[in-house]
């Protein structure tokens, strides 16, 4: 019978052979979704015997993680600020640079706010979903494009149990027009279709492009989502964005020009510019 260090030390050779950078951590992940344990039990019970079926399905999500399919949309979770949320491939992969927009978003609520906040390319529906637990009065809407994308949205929100709490909107940004808000927070795509082609194979091969692509500058989304949210927003309320890390001369100009007063610009753990916050002016 094979134990799980044996079975583990030949995920990550496999992993490591492909270039996998996280191989020791990939192949430890997916035992544990395998054995439908934690990362602690493999560590404390490495001499344990697995069964013959769950080498089957270990070497043949280890395949697939070879290959360069992300852990995420093999285990169909990923962990994002306080919770756990479902992903598929019809949605980016939650990153802990996009937790920055919940960090100035707890600035600016207070625990009874009862603001409506919108999320603009809502996808996975992490960001809304992670305010409307953070803050109990607190009413959101969101949209997306991708109706694949909002279908993951509302998955999320029957599992983290706001359903109620939140409407979902299938739109483009430029043709939505219902509501008022205090708070507008946005991860747009902002790649420019010349970076398109450098990203890693992990997010190229797999992550919906939709998602992703900006435009010849990057800017293309981002600047329709900061002329909508000139609309949207109420007078003195806040607009939130991530943006790329070359973006932030233009970004500051379209949001001046859209008589948005910014407050300030926040870097990333790789200090790159990654995040913006803004205020509507009074009419």
């Amino acid at each position: 019978m094979t134990k799980i260090n044996n079975i583990l030390n030949e995920g990550f050779q496999t992993l490591k052979k492909s270039s996998i950078k996280s191989s020791k951590l990939d192949s430890e992940l997916i035992l544990a979704h395998v054995l439908k344990k934690n990362l602690k039990y493999l560590i404390l019970n490495d001499k344990d015997e697995v069964t013959q079926d769950q080498i089957f399905n270990y070497k043949n999500l280890i395949t697939r993680r070879s290959l360069g399919e992300p852990v995420a949309y093999i285990l169909k979770s990923k962990e994002f600020w306080k919770n756990s949320f479902y992903v598929d491939r019809n949605t980016l992969i939650p990153r802990p640079d996009t937790e920055i927009l919940i960090e100035e978003s707890l600035r600016f609520l207070k625990r009874n706010d009862r603001k409506l906040v919108l999320d603009i390319g809502t996808g996975s529906g992490c960001i809304i979903i992670t305010l409307i637990k953070e803050f109990p009065k607190l009413m959101g809407s969101a949209i997306d494009i991708s109706k694949f994308a909002l279908k993951v949205a509302k998955i999320n929100a029957k599992i983290h149990q706001c359903e109620n709490r939140i409407k979902f909107y299938q739109s483009s940004v430029d043709n939505f027009f219902k509501g008022k808000y205090d708070l507008i927070i946005s991860n747009p795509p902002y790649i420019n279709n010349y970076d398109l082609k450098y990203l890693d194979r992990d997010i190229i091969n797999f992550e919906p492009l939709l998602s992703l692509r900006g435009g010849y500058s990057g800017l293309s989304v981002l600047k329709k989502v900061i002329k909508r949210s000139s609309d949207l927003i109420k007078a003195g309320g806040k607009l939130i964005l991530e943006i790329g890390y070359d973006q932030k001369y233009e970004v500051i100009k379209c949001l001046k020009d859209e008589r948005f007063y910014v407050n300030k610009l926040i870097k990333d753990y790789a200090n790159n510019y990654r995040c913006v916050i803004a205020t509507k002016y009074n009419k």
